[in-house]
């Protein structure tokens, strides 16, 4: 299963990302093979509008079963639920923190958009 991370970073040490929508980008994880690929999150970070669902777009592309971040808006959450994704909350202050946690149990499954539209 692969378990897409919002990320600041570039490697497992990397800073989660409390923005889904808008983070630089995402830090898919293979539970199966413990490697993991990066991808870029530019086109809906610079995105005047619309950031949550071109970044909840692609991660449905990515093949990805579960989403960890700290926040998700209404339209992505939509976009994710609707394709089967499950959103998971943390506060972790990395990635590597934040997988340990899901590997635990001790992640939150968010059940509905914790954060309105447009937020900075």
């Amino acid at each position: 299963m692969k378990i897409a991370f919002t990320t600041t970073g570039e490697k497992l040490d990397g800073a989660l990302e409390s923005r889904f929508g808008r983070a630089p980008r995402f830090l898919l994880y293979d539970l199966e093979k413990e490697t993991f690929d990066l991808i870029d999150n530019q086109q809906a970070l610079n995105a005047p509008r619309g950031a949550g669902i071109q970044a909840a777009d692609t991660i449905v592309r990515s093949g990805a079963k579960v989403v960890v971040t700290g926040h998700c808006g209404p339209k992505a959450f939509q976009v994710l639920r609707a394709a089967g994704i499950s959103v998971y909350h943390s506060d972790a202050a990395t990635v590597a923190e934040a997988l340990s946690e899901f590997r635990s149990g001790g992640l939150s499954l968010v059940e509905s958009a914790d954060v309105e539209g447009h937020w900075a």
